[in-house]
């Protein structure tokens, strides 16, 4: 019988987790021949989540938990979930229900027809607003231009992944990560499933506008160096027209006889050139930054509980997980 593991990050969720157990259970009686773990993460949750959690692995064994010391992030969660993860696939989901539990056995379909990674496509996405849903159509425009891989439009994290993608992108241990970017990475045999995104059922949304930001920067500068590239681009037409506007000065002085306004000509070239230094400066702090965190060799999570045991070292965690 082959396993199934449901990775659920969860922050402050525990209005959701009720309605998001009684739907997935009636999916795993509907796949008898199926065993199923659902392993939730809980990424330092200030509210009943972590509490909620327990109360139904005591009830269901099929429940898992992975509670972090304290709040790293979604995308850090789900590497955790990864590391954690028994089953032969793994399906990513949010504990909000916008992904329907109901695309599990579609999404399970195709993976038995020997797809890698089967991720679900928003056909709609209710609930969100107009501002957010064209931002993130002109960031994956803008992701797509300036990287080499191609990446999928209009996803997000729910999809089902094979064992050997689970085993690729475990090896991909940066500390500032884009998940979306690393799916669309790894390759292998993809499928693509069409779903109506639904609205949260309860709850506030924990994406605000600059976390989303800051997501967006660490996406483009994990799989594209084509920022740093921008100097030349600015520089090249720069100096063209700089050499233009030279020669126009010198022969309209010439011709006209008109003498040149030394101070504005100055002032205009500073605000110029101080902007293009600022914005490359900005590109290059951004790089740097990476290489900053990186280079502090961190883990990239502490786990506080792991299925109510104390989180061990690292060897015996390994030895009891395999």
């Amino acid at each position: 019988m082959k396993k199934i593991s449901v990775i659920i990050p969860a922050y402050n969720e525990e209005e959701s987790l009720p309605t998001l157990y009684q739907r997935m259970e009636k999916i795993m009686e509907l796949m008898p021949n199926y065993e199923f773990e659902i392993l939730f993460v809980n990424d330092g949750s200030k509210d009943n989540t972590i509490k909620i959690i327990k109360q139904m692995r005591e009830k269901d064994n099929r429940i898992c938990y992975v509670d972090f010391s304290r709040n790293f992030g979604k995308e850090i969660a789900m590497i955790a979930g990864l590391d954690y993860a028994k089953g032969d696939c793994v399906i990513f989901m949010d504990a909000d229900l916008q992904d329907p539990p109901e695309l599990i056995p579609e999404l399970v379909k195709y993976w038995e027809q020997g797809y890698d990674d089967v991720y679900a496509k928003r056909k709609s996405r209710k609930g969100e607003t107009w501002l957010k849903k064209f931002t993130s159509k002109m960031y994956y425009k803008v992701l797509q231009k300036v990287t080499r891989i191609e990446i999928q439009k209009d996803t997000g994290d729910f999809r089902l992944l094979d064992r050997r993608c689970v085993n690729a992108l475990k090896k991909l241990r940066e500390s500032q990560r884009n998940t979306k970017s690393m799916f669309s990475w790894i390759g292998y045999n993809k499928k693509e499933v069409l779903y109506d995104r639904d609205p949260r059922i309860a709850g506030q949304t924990k994406w605000n506008y600059m976390k989303l930001v800051d997501l967006a920067i660490d996406g483009i500068t994990s799989f594209t160096t084509s920022p740093l590239r921008i100097s030349t681009f600015i520089a090249i037409p720069t100096f063209i027209v700089l050499f233009i506007y030279f020669i126009y000065v010198i022969a309209k002085t010439f011709v006209v006889n008109e003498p040149i306004q030394a101070y504005q000509a100055i002032i205009l070239l500073i605000l110029f050139f101080s902007g293009i230094q600022i914005l490359l400066f900005g590109i290059i702090g951004e790089y740097l930054g990476r290489i900053f965190n990186e280079t502090k060799h961190r883990p990239l999570y502490l786990v506080n509980e792991y299925n109510g045991e104390k989180e061990m070292n690292e060897e015996k965690r390994e030895e009891k997980i395999n």
